[in-house]
């Protein structure tokens, strides 16, 4: 009997359907025993309008705990958040080797310093270009053309075929920094055969080419040479070639850098460390700021996505202790807003407009680009790689059927759409969905993680929109009211329409329900609780129109 040979599995178990909290699993072997190579461990970040009070989202890594003997490395592709922010937190259930090149490693490490208590986790560093086995996987690291230094798609050489993870990657034939996307070895991979690719839909809705970091630098440095007083650019810390482009321009109008934030400040000490701002002028620290004239500085600030604890952010609301901006001065956001920032950028914009701040951002000037691909791009890709099958990831569902039905019409053999926690088999055969993996999410509540369906987090979005009562009694043994109820009612209005206090009301239906038990409702005080937490939650919904949670403690005496 011949052997059947092994079989190449993917599984993404996040950062499909959305776009953050990446994390992809390949798989070679048979269904009695597999190895698995996790690509990327990231996260999502929290809104405080559905999740109050939740940081980061992170994926749910049972599978691989379960699977963890067999677990043979976690590889990195970029050191955006989105691709590596969850493996401080994550690691620990898993203690898979990890690899990255020499700046994703290095940041990675400037982030658990700056951690506190984050557990000490080795990284292998791997060169720009090279390659390395990892279990039966051979890994070869590509440079590509993003929006932070050193990003690499991932050839994954395997028995069964050849797989092109692309990560995230654009095409742009002059990067500030970095070499563009590697189109001669990708090419070479098409020519020994590419039985899938795995790609980045975030931009497949855009027609044409992404431009180049070169022509948002131009357009910084004019800005930055017009403008008259004191000028702060914000931008993704991470963003190593804008960094570089800022201090350009800066340095060409005679102007001082000054870092103001510490995520900033951070990346900046990488990039030195790693070489990737060789031959930059010293940056200044912000208690240099208020000493510098104001037509000699530049300000490069975090706060591009509206956090309220970052630099921006208090700047605007003049409550930062060294940097100050005044009517006439001018605020570049050399950035997107990320979904679901909009309200928080929208407000720091009008503030800053408000105070005679000259506000500017990609929606007059080319002060950013995506690090993403669009339509033209995707397509070189594809005529490059030449693939037998092509999954699109990294993308909400109408991000992936439209890099889905590009690939159709680019001639793809075989298109397939998955979401998180579908098992697909590669090959050999004809590929398709054969499994469920279990997946989810994990959510970061202070420094505890929760699974979605947590008690926690599923109370505090419902206390979060119709607030709370807590009510305690006093009884006897005989269930009769030994003194006045207590009752507090918290994220409730204080009157309703009629203008009556809803306090009073809330007390009055405790009082009257309590006088109304039955003999054998007195001898049980969890149905005497039930039953005055359903009289409550009906009293403030006729005067409310809301069902608050509520609370009832009854003690007996």
């Amino acid at each position: 009997m011949i052997a059947r040979p092994d079989e190449l599995m993917f599984a993404p178990l996040g950062g499909v359907g959305e776009i953050g909290m990446n994390l992809s699993i390949y798989g070679l072997g048979n269904r009695h025993q597999r190895s698995w190579l996790a690509v990327d461990l990231g996260v999502s970040f929290g809104d405080e309008e559905h999740l109050p009070g939740i940081d980061l989202i992170m994926p749910d890594i049972r599978f691989l705990e379960q699977e963890r003997k067999n677990l043979v490395g976690l590889v990195l592709t970029h050191a955006h958040e989105d691709h590596f922010g969850a493996i401080i937190d994550l690691w620990p259930r898993l203690k898979c080797p990890i690899y990255a090149t020499k700046f994703s490693a290095a940041l990675f490490e400037a982030k658990c310093a700056a951690e506190r208590n984050a557990p000490d986790i080795p990284v292998t560093v791997v060169p720009s270009g090279g390659r390395i086995d990892i279990g039966p996987f051979g890994v070869e690291f590509i440079p590509v053309a993003h929006s932070i230094p050193e990003s690499h798609a991932l050839a994954i050489h395997t028995e069964a075929g050849i797989v092109v993870h692309t990560g995230d990657w654009k095409i742009d034939p002059t990067p500030i920094i970095g070499p563009p996307t590697d189109e001669r070895r990708l090419r070479e991979l098409g020519d020994e055969g590419v039985l899938a690719l795995i790609g980045d839909s975030t931009n497949a809705v855009r027609d044409g080419r992404s431009p180049s970091e070169t022509e948002v630098a131009r357009t910084i440095a004019d800005l930055v040479k017009a403008a008259k007083g004191r000028v702060a650019v914000t931008t993704f810390a991470s963003n190593v070639g804008r960094l570089r482009a800022v201090a350009d321009a800066a340095r060409e109008a005679g102007r001082e850098v000054v870092v103001v934030g510490r995520a900033m400040a951070r990346v900046v000490q990488v990039a030195r460390e790693t070489g990737h701002l060789n031959g930059m002028q010293d940056f200044r620290s912000a208690d240099v700021y208020g000493h510098l004239p104001p037509d000699k500085v530049l300000a490069l600030c975090t706060g591009s996505q509206g956090e309220p604890r970052a630099a921006l952010a208090r700047i605007a609301r003049d409550d930062h202790p060294e940097v100050t901006l005044n009517r006439g001065d001018t605020v570049i956001f050399s950035s997107r807003t990320i979904p679901g920032n909009e309200k928080a950028v929208g407000a720091i914009i009008n503030g800053l407009v408000a105070q005679g701040i000259e506000v500017i951002t990609d929606r007059t000037q080319l002060v950013h680009v995506s690090g993403h691909p669009r339509c033209d791009e995707l397509r070189d890709m594809i005529s490059w790689v030449r693939p037998r099958l092509l999954i699109p990831v990294h993308g909400e569902a109408l991000h992936l059927s439209e890099h889905a039905r590009l690939a159709r019409a680019s001639g793809v053999p075989k298109v397939l759409i998955c979401k998180n926690g579908d098992l697909v088999r590669l090959g050999p055969g004809d590929p398709g969905i054969i499994d469920e993996l279990p997946s989810g999410r994990l959510y970061k509540d202070g420094v505890i993680l929760e699974d979605s369906k947590s008690r926690a987090v599923v109370e505090r979005r419902r206390m979060a929109f119709a607030g709370c009562v807590f009510v305690a009694i006093a009884v006897t043994a005989k269930g009769e009211l030994i003194e006045d109820p207590e009752v507090d009612l918290v994220g409730i209005p204080e009157k309703n329409m009629a203008g009556e206090v809803l306090d009073d009301i809330v007390f009055d239906t405790v009082v009257s329900t309590a006088k109304g038990f039955s003999r054998t409702l007195r001898r049980d005080p969890d149905a005497m609780a039930e039953s005055l937490r359903r009289a409550v939650r009906a009293a403030v919904a006729e005067q409310w129109g809301k069902k608050p949670l509520c609370y009832v403690h009854v003690l007996v005496i």
